[in-house]
């Protein structure tokens, strides 16, 4: 009998790379009115479920000196806790899009095209927004005299809206060596 035993050495592996293939910032960004409407469906679509909750309440009957501290209430607003989260972070990490950009075609990416990582998202919407809020709506503004469309809050978090898709091409490790 001839018993050979062979060994098997870790291969590298293989990851595959996205190439982002002709990303002009310029052309791809998003018109203002598309931006805005994005923001309108997305606060429509979250402060209908407090709304929502309050009129359930209101309707059942109840006394309305709690109408602010019942459970159906707070169920509401756990539900909108839990949809912002799902609008701003989850939503945009897995997608680039929150609903209304998913409704009305823009993506959140980075300057250079790539999706926005968790940090990017985290200062983008619970720093920059606000800060966009506090002056007034002023930091939306940018966005209309910047020539790739960039407002005060992708200015904070480094991003970009477009309005498009963007072509990739995947290249492997073993072809750039």
């Amino acid at each position: 009998m001839n018993a050979k035993a062979e060994t098997r050495l870790p291969s590298k592996r293989i990851k595959p790379e996205k190439i982002i293939v002709n990303f002009d910032a310029e052309r791809l960004k998003a018109p203002f009115s598309l931006r805005c409407g994005a923001i309108m469906i997305d606060y429509i679509l979250l402060i209908m479920i407090p709304v929502a909750s309050l009129l359930i309440y209101r309707n059942t009957g109840n006394y309305p000196t709690k109408i602010l501290n019942n459970d159906i209430t707070n169920i509401g607003w756990i539900i909108f806790v839990l949809l912002i989260l799902t609008n701003f972070l989850i939503l945009p990490l897995l997608v680039g899009q929150s609903m209304g950009k998913i409704l009305t075609g823009l993506r959140v990416v980075k300057k250079d095209g790539n999706s926005p990582s968790l940090v990017n998202l985290l200062l983008r919407h619970f720093i920059g927004y606000p800060l966009t809020v506090l002056t007034g709506g002023l930091g939306f503004f940018f966005s209309i005299f910047n020539s790739k469309g960039r407002a005060l809050h992708d200015f904070i978090a480094g991003t970009i809206v477009i309005y498009g898709r963007k072509a990739t091409v995947k290249r492997s490790d073993e072809e750039t060596e």
